[in-house]
């Protein structure tokens, strides 16, 4: 790809041969957010423009804050991989892919530099901005991809994009004692938990059974938004905490 202008004011582009046509000829409307999950941000980065790799986004941030432009918005960026969202499964062709320089998992969860947090809240309020992308449209990578993606991870301050007008989130119900569901589970209740999953948007058949992707929802969910304790069993902190979150959508308000 040559050299074009950044939609992002500030950002330096760096293309990455990665990218196709966005089906139907729509614009971007989800904004889905990544950890790279490597040693160092310049190995991150040279990846994502390997042509070799197949994989790329529409950003990519570095730890002292520098935002990277590799593919135009106009475009479809490779980062979601196989994932879904409120009944859409070609999520690279409704979403602005940015990818955050940080080691995640397998580099113990090091904590998100502020200047590098600073830099995510600019970019992705002027991506809503401009492009008029919902809160609850503001995901991460294993939001789309329960069991298979982990990223941005337990230690991504969902809060403060929040405290800054980005994305959907309410204060996560204290964890606590009570009733609570889990792996071999069955029963309406379940049914209901799946339910409110799946009007949420994440993809969960709804079948009364706690099964393996029931279980990897709960903990794509709490990955998110009840990162205090990630073990995919429903207790009361987890439920509340969804049932928080639907009723405070307009669409259920």
């Amino acid at each position: 790809m040559k050299i074009f202008h950044a939609d992002y004011p500030g950002a330096k582009v760096v293309p990455s041969p990665n990218h196709g046509e966005r089906a139907g000829g729509g614009t971007a409307d989800m904004i889905i957010l990544h950890y790279t999950g490597m040693d160092s941000d310049e190995g991150a980065l040279a990846w994502l423009c390997n042509e070799e790799s197949q994989v790329s986004s529409h950003y990519f941030v570095h730890q002292d804050g520098t935002v990277v432009q590799m593919v135009p918005e106009a475009l479809r960026a490779w980062h979601a991989g196989k994932s879904q969202w409120a009944g859409e499964s070609d999520i690279n062709s409704r979403s602005i892919g940015i990818e955050i320089a940080n080691g995640g998992h397998p580099a113990g969860l090091p904590a998100f530099p502020d200047a590098q947090v600073e830099a995510v809240v600019r970019l992705c309020r002027n991506c809503v901005e401009r492009l008029e992308i919902l809160p609850e449209r503001v995901l991460g990578h294993s939001d789309i991809a329960p069991g298979r993606k982990v990223d941005p991870g337990e230690m991504f301050p969902w809060g403060k994009l929040h405290q800054a007008g980005i994305g959907h989130w309410v204060q996560p119900v204290a964890v606590s004692g009570g009733r609570f569901f889990q792996r071999g589970d069955c029963g309406q209740p379940v049914e209901a938990l799946q339910s409110m999953l799946s009007l949420y948007g994440y993809g969960i058949d709804i079948t009364g059974e706690f099964s393996d992707k029931t279980e990897a929802v709960v903990k794509a969910f709490q990955l998110h938004f009840r990162p205090q304790q990630v073990d995919g069993i429903a207790d009361m902190s987890t439920i509340e905490t969804l049932h928080r979150l639907l009723s405070s959508l307009p669409r259920f308000g």
